[in-house]
């Protein structure tokens, strides 16, 4: 091929080595970036998942300390709250008792409250046997009922009970909106109902520790963390580390109160206007929520990422490396022989044999690709071995179009009539086959599909079916000499008249469909309607047996006067019809229909040897032009044709 050498190799070899490992390298490089991009995708979404997991767990834990913390000091809430109300009504009975026993301290509002003083309460209330403050410390309270307000009217039911003792839960004082715990219990005497008023600052100081802000000032909260309580029901911040966000509803810093009861696991959010990520946990009737900063939660992921892929793509330059190297040295030379055997072998050097030696698997392979390849020729001569031993003549062959030679079974050459002298060592030339497929195809037959008739001195008729794929040419040739002659027998005894030897009615109607379905294709045509008008007196002259001989003679006329592009045809007895068509002028076509005129009035026929009689008939003509129902163009042509005959029957009586 002219190629320099460098060193003993082509260059031809050295430049497809190189360009293999080029695409290798390419590839290798496409996939160590995937790779890496890959991994540090997922380890970025591990380390969120971790940090987010962390959070989590650190928020369960923190909400664990709260509500333990809760239950702690509501426990102690009860006790101090028991231990109040106990002190309440041991300060009533106490204050009763002096009372009842030392009268005179009720008589100045100094004396009670000294009372008040030295037993440690807040407020005295004495009520009579009505429910009416008749007496006390406060004497603005005077003339107050049980009925005076809400919270007076706890007391009430002593009226109807006096053995009652009552300890109301800390609410506000009906004058003042004070917060107090009050008292009352009857007079051993039962004269007067005693009432103290106490202010629960002990109490008040442990319902303070159960507040969520003051717990969440307990807690160790990170750099970036805020504690929230959300009422459940409104929405409303009860208790935030944040004490800027305290009495602001949910929704006024970024909060959805249906994402916090859906998202149970966590969430992000933008909280005040910075995006954190959220976790909450439903405490009673509120949502106690740990809300922290992305920026402080991821803090260190980038890093991390940024060592993680450092680490990666070293890797991955290394493995490049490595895997480029053997490759280079154990496999692309390799795939360069085979590569290059096989192109040969598909543009049709069959008997080119593979030898890759570099690694036992490409010995392998290439032992393969030899038995595959003998096996594939070998399918060739099977195939005409099987086809020699059926009585149908079939040729099979197959090629590339980048080949040089055809694969082809034994009935081809003969088929095509190609020269064995020609066919060296089983090889046919790709271009002496399309030569002779294209020879062939110039001679299709009319009416029949992928059928071609071989010109030779007797009649041979073979089909042909070519597909092509990719470039892949598969061809099948098979003889239907004896399918055609015999199907067109068929036809011919099916549509011809045996008395005439012209069309029958069925074959002339086919005919006329045919023709009228291509319309475009017609030109100047006509349709003529003959009737034989001596038939009948030849018959009943002559016999019928002469008749038949009449209408022979007749058929012999109209295929004296029929052209090229013209059919004719007997519809019955002694009524015929011709198509005359594609004549160039309307002239032509009606000088032909003249000629008819003249054999109309100048024709005879031999009966016998010593019978000569004219031949008589009418007939009528009718001009297609445009009319594209042939039935109509028949039944104008009949009625023109029985005008003529009566014409000619005046005539003749004349």
């Amino acid at each position: 091929m002219g190629w320099e050498v460098e060193g003993g190799i082509y260059l031809k070899d050295i430049n497809n080595d190189k360009r293999i490992k080029n695409i290798i390298n390419v590839y290798m490089k496409r996939v160590a970036i995937i790779m890496v991009i890959s991994i540090i995708f997922v380890s970025s979404l591990f380390l969120a998942l971790y940090k987010q997991t962390h959070n989590r767990d650190k928020s369960r834990l923190a909400f664990t300390q709260i509500k333990q913390i809760l239950s702690e000091n509501q426990l102690e809430l009860l006790e101090v709250q028991e231990a109040y109300r106990k002190t309440c009504l041991y300060s009533a009975d106490a204050i009763a008792y002096i009372i009842q026993h030392y009268p005179a301290v009720m008589d100045s509002v100094e004396s009670l409250e000294g009372v008040a003083e030295f037993i440690e309460v807040d407020e005295i209330h004495i009520f009579d046997k009505t429910g009416k403050i008749v007496n006390g410390t406060h004497p603005e309270y005077y003339n107050m009922t049980f009925d005076s307000g809400e919270q007076i009217g706890f007391f009430k039911p002593m009226l109807n009970d006096k053995t009652l003792r009552l300890c109301q839960d800390i609410t506000p004082n009906t004058a003042e909106s004070r917060p107090m715990q009050y008292s009352a219990v009857w007079s051993k005497d039962e004269e007067f109902i005693l009432q103290v008023g106490m202010e629960p600052v002990n109490v008040l100081k442990v319902t303070k520790k159960n507040e969520l802000s003051y717990i969440f000032s307990l807690l160790s909260v990170d750099e970036g963390v805020n504690f929230y309580a959300i009422d459940a029901n409104t929405g409303e911040i009860m208790g935030a580390t944040n004490e800027g966000d305290l009495g602001k509803n949910l929704k006024e810093i970024g909060f959805s109160l249906k994402k916090i009861s859906d998202k149970k696991e966590g969430f992000h959010d933008t909280i005040n206007g910075k995006f954190s990520y959220c976790v909450f946990e439903k405490v009673g009737d509120n949502y106690i929520g740990r809300v922290i900063l992305a920026d402080e939660m991821y803090e260190g992921v980038p890093t991390s990422l940024l060592a993680i892929a450092i680490i990666i793509i070293f890797v991955a330059i290394m493995l490049v490396y490595a895997v480029t190297s053997h490759l280079n040295k154990y496999v692309i030379k390799d795939i360069y022989k085979i590569n290059e055997s096989l192109s040969a072998i598909v543009n049709g050097s069959l008997n080119e044999e593979i030898d890759a030696n570099g690694t036992t698997e490409f010995i392998e392979l290439s032992n393969h690709i030899n038995e595959m390849k003998k096996s594939i020729l070998a399918t060739t001569d099977k195939i005409s071995y099987v086809l020699n031993k059926t009585d149908m003549h079939i040729g099979v062959y197959e090629y590339n179009l980048n080949m040089d030679y055809v694969r082809f079974t034994d009935y081809i050459p003969q088929i095509l009539n190609i020269d064995s002298e020609i066919i060296e060592d089983s090889k046919l030339d790709c271009a002496l086959l399309k030569k002779h497929i294209k020879k062939l195809c110039e001679n299709p037959v009319k009416g029949e599909h992928d059928v071609y008739r071989i010109i030779e001195d007797r009649e041979i008729y073979v089909r042909l079916e070519e597909n092509i794929q990719n470039n892949e040419v598969f061809g099948v040739i098979i003889d239907v000499t004896d399918e055609v002659l015999r199907r067109r027998l068929i036809e011919s005894e099916r549509d011809m008249d045996l008395l005439t030897g012209l069309y029958n009615r069925r074959g002339i109607e086919n005919k006329l469909s045919e023709l009228f379905a291509e319309f475009e294709n017609l030109g100047h045509s006509a349709i003529i309607m003959l009737d034989a008008d001596g038939l009948k007196g030849i018959n009943d002259k002559y016999g019928h047996d002469m008749g038949d001989v009449y209408l022979g003679k007749m058929a012999e006329v109209i295929n004296m006067f029929e052209h090229n592009s013209s059919l004719a045809g007997r519809l019955g007895g002694d009524e015929f019809i011709i198509f005359l068509y594609q004549y160039s002028s309307e002239k032509e076509l009606l000088d032909s229909i003249d000629t008819l005129r003249y054999l109309q009035e100048n024709s005879t026929a031999h009966l016998s040897d010593n019978l000569i009689v004219p031949i008589n008939f009418s007939f009528g003509v009718s001009l297609t032009k445009k009319e594209r129902d042939y039935q109509k163009l028949i039944k104008d042509a009949d009625e023109k044709m029985y005008e003529n005959k009566r014409s000619r029957k005046c005539s003749n009586n004349n």
